[in-house]
């Protein structure tokens, strides 16, 4: 089980929230509004938010600007991760990953289940890095986003909490792009 460790102080991270929506306004968007609320509730700060349009390019666009600025450690997206025509979140942030973080689908498809059952196969949450930048995809639903934040990603995303967080191992996410290359590596 995971614990905070309290002699630890506390290190904000600046997280991004994209809800990709045809529908939503700011006005309207409980999904983004839940996650800005929990994660400046937490102490970090929100770094920006949007909507996108259910497009791809529209999505990229967004994600992209984002990943490339360093003022933006995380990004967390809601909507688009169902099965729809519609639902292009995946397939237009997954190709950007440098890594992919199976376990964070596999752990919110646990939490998930025990709250709505078998309903959880209709998500495909994904999470990778890009560029040193964390992002994490999670549906449309301000339920699922309560979960996901409460149940995985305040803890991960708390340098505190022990045994291990992503904070942590931030500063290490780009060591390949600065080491230099092996005298004599090909390549």
């Amino acid at each position: 089980m995971s614990s905070i460790d309290e002699t630890k102080q506390f290190v904000p991270l600046n997280i991004a929230v994209l809800t990709v929506s045809d529908t939503r306004s700011l006005a309207d968007d409980k999904s983004g509004a839940t996650l800005a609320d929990r994660l400046t509730a937490a102490g970090h700060h929100l770094a920006a938010r949007e909507i996108a349009v259910d497009d791809v390019d529209a999505i990229r666009v967004i994600i992209k600007r984002w990943i490339a600025d360093a003022n933006v450690d995380a990004i967390i997206t809601t909507g688009g991760t169902g099965f729809t025509g519609r639902d292009v979140t995946p397939e237009a942030v997954e190709p950007l990953f440098e890594k992919r973080m199976d376990g964070f689908s596999i752990a919110f498809h646990m939490l998930s289940h025990a709250k709505i059952g078998t309903s959880t196969v209709q998500s495909r949450a994904t999470a990778g890095v890009a560029g040193a930048t964390f992002i994490f995809c999670l549906p449309g639903s301000p339920g699922a986003c309560r979960d996901a934040w409460d149940g995985i990603l305040a803890a991960q995303l708390d340098y505190r909490t022990r045994p291990c967080n992503f904070v942590e191992i931030m500063p290490r996410l780009d060591e390949h792009l600065r080491r230099p290359k092996a005298k004599g590596a090909s390549a």
